[in-house]
Parts: structure tokens; sequence; C-alpha cells
């Protein structure tokens, strides 16, 4: 009714409540936001967890988010880098884009760990190494259309974006789903697969 996205509403809510540098607050505001007023389809706190443990356990030094969204799983992923690391983020909707750049920056995190690349995922992936300097990616975090998860992958694969030993997360492929991309996956010969068990987000 006011016309202001609820992405847009939910900035506005962080800037009143979050503290600024702080992005374990920032998450936990952003939270707060989508339990008590408005559903966003961030990752959220349970599996969220899930990716903070691999994280530690992986400790990449190349990370690569497909599907930026608000930002939310950006600076998850950001607080969680070991020291000298960095992170890609690529989101295809230059609105969700431009919340999700306010969002990272107010968490603390500048353009030397966090680079927000805006464009479609098919066409970006192409252009890592040569126009943002990615040699190859340690830990690659799929969240965005399911649809493009098996695309996406074998793009990797082919422009040689995965790094030996690299962790693939991709969440919902459950529900709603990216069969292809599980099935590909577990028959390929070329990893070893997990399902993690969560519920949806919120």
């Amino acid at each position: 009714l006011t016309g202001v996205p609820r992405e847009h509403r939910a900035f506005q809510y962080l800037l009143a409540h979050a503290i600024p540098g702080d992005p374990r607050h920032v998450l936990q505001t952003l939270d707060q936001w989508c339990y008590r007023c408005e559903h966003l389809s961030s990752v959220g706190p349970v599996k969220g967890r899930i990716v903070e443990r691999l994280l530690y356990e992986r400790a990449p030094q190349r990370v690569l988010e497909l599907g930026t969204y608000c930002g939310y799983g950006t600076v998850l992923l950001a607080q969680g880098l070991p020291p000298g690391a960095r992170l890609y983020t690529v989101e295809g909707d230059p609105r969700h884009a431009a919340v999700a750049e306010k969002v990272i920056r107010l968490a603390g995190f500048d353009e030397q760990t966090v680079e927000l690349v805006v464009g479609p995922s098919a066409e970006v992936i192409p252009q890592l190494r040569e126009k943002h300097g990615l040699t190859a990616a340690d830990f690659v975090f799929m969240d965005h259309g399911k649809r493009c998860y098996l695309r996406d992958l074998r793009l990797l694969e082919s422009h040689r974006l995965l790094a030996p030993g690299a962790t693939v997360l991709a969440d919902n492929v459950l529900f709603p789903g990216a069969p292809h991309f599980l099935q590909y996956a577990k028959t390929c010969g070329k990893y070893r697969c997990k399902v993690h068990r969560a519920s949806l987000e919120y």
C-alpha cells in the first residue's frame, strides 16, 4: 500500500535498530524483522548455522555466492571468512543489489572483503576470472534461482572456477527443489554429496 518494497522496509528497520559494523547484530536484527514483521527469502538463522559450520571447517580463501538478494547470506559468509579471504557475491536484480550493498556496508565489510557483482549469473560467471580476478573458488554458496543451479555449476566447471576440493553448498534443493542439479551432483562422479536436513527459513 505504501509503494515501498518489503526489502526497503526491512532495510529501514535495520537502520533504526542494528548496530553498524556489527555483522552478527545486523543478522539478528534482520531475523527479528522476518519473525515479527515480514518474511524475506534469506537463508535464516537455522540453516545459517550449517553455513557457518562448513565455513569454519573449510576456511576458504575465495568464496562465491550466487544470489545475494538483500545481503543476509553475504553478511553470514563474510563474518566467517578467515583473514585475507575474499567474497564475491552475484545478484541479478539491480533493485535487490542496491539494498544488499547498503546491508553489506552497514555490517562493516568493505569492497576489499566483499565484492558485489550485479548481473545474471550466466553472464557474470564467464567474466569472473578476467573482469573480477577470481581464479578459482574454494567455497560456493548457491541461493539463487533453483533452475539455474545445474547450469551455473556446469559453467563454473567449464570455466575452471572450482578449486580442487572445493565445497559447493546449495540451498532449497529439496523444496522448492532442484532435482536435475541433485541428480547430476550425485551421478557425475565429480562430487561427494551430503544432504543437510533443515526447515524452511522463519
